[in-house]
């Protein structure tokens, strides 16, 4: 039975350890759909179709052309119901540290409660460990420079926003 991952955010930026991750699960299951979601806490800076726009660009800044990756977005509703919509097999979840895993482990329970999905948890390569999208919208919002931590699409689309 051919294995479909789920690799849910908010991707506003995506960042180069976004991208890792998206490889490196990649060849690991048989299809990969990145799932571009909607936070009602957060206000983004890229509308989602812009933000599906520079995941794309960034895989292929990244050489990451895979067939099996699908980036598409979930608009509205529980990220669940997007999981039994395409038989989804699991949930992917990048972690940087411990404080990512306190937010994210409950969300897993929660979500394999509902749906019976379970949640894979990949640790980002460590060169990438301390980037946060929120810290490079931060940084490019004061005018820093912010390339050793996204796509070149991405950089200027932070330098075409300020």
């Amino acid at each position: 039975m051919p294995t479909l991952a789920v690799y849910p955010g908010s991707f506003d930026p995506i960042t180069l350890g976004h991208v890792d991750i998206i490889e490196r699960c990649s060849k690991i299951v048989d299809e990969l759909h990145v799932l571009v979601v909607h936070n009602p806490e957060k206000s983004p800076r890229f509308s989602s179709a812009k933000r599906i726009e520079l995941i794309q660009e960034s895989l292929k800044e990244a050489g990451v052309t895979s067939a099996n990756i699908k980036v598409t977005e979930l608009s509205s509703g529980l990220l669940v119901d997007y999981i039994r919509e395409v038989d989804a097999k699991l949930l992917i979840k990048g972690f940087r540290n411990n404080v990512d895993l306190d937010y994210e482990l409950p969300m897993a329970k929660v979500n394999r409660d509902l749906s019976g999905i379970e949640t894979i948890f990949i640790s980002a390569d460590p060169k990438y460990g301390l980037v946060a999208s929120s810290l490079v919208r931060e940084v490019a919002s004061l005018g820093g420079p912010v390339q050793n931590y996204v796509s070149a699409a991405v950089a200027k689309a932070l330098l075409e926003q300020n």
